[in-house]
């Protein structure tokens, strides 16, 4: 286990109400993460462009657009480095990631706290980015 998900695993047991089973999670077929310990994820956008559409539209519409879906990992560092991305009524899919099953990892707020947890909701929106380096 590296440094970074041993980091991601204690502030999601600290910080957050649930966690998904990260030892299970992984990017789903077609995103490339890039290679090293360290990436920058770049032209993030929190779901403005998919909201009310299915996890299916939404990744069909980032092959379109040449965007990839953020993974849960990409999620927490986006509101660990600028928690103000994520509002009350404004939280995000990580379409990009999956724990074995259909359901998406999502982060949201709710009694003034962030959560993550598996929803399929599309009020949420989901995460992407334009590149990876």
């Amino acid at each position: 286990m590296s440094h970074f998900q041993i980091h991601l695993t204690s502030l999601l047991s600290r910080q957050l109400h649930s966690k998904p089973d990260l030892a299970r999670s992984g990017p789903i077929e077609g995103v490339e993460l890039s290679e090293g310990e360290a990436y920058l994820i770049l032209d993030v956008d929190t779901g403005s462009e998919t909201l009310n559409r299915t996890l299916d539209e939404a990744l069909k519409s980032f092959a379109e657009w040449s965007r990839s879906p953020l993974t849960i990992e990409e999620g927490i560092a986006v509101i660990t480095h600028f928690p103000d991305v994520i509002q009350k009524n404004h939280g995000f899919s990580l379409c990009g990631s999956r724990c074995g099953d259909r359901r998406v990892s999502a982060l949201w707020i709710s009694g003034g706290k962030p959560k993550l947890g598996r929803r399929s909701y599309t009020w949420l929106g989901s995460a992407s980015c334009g590149a990876r380096i």
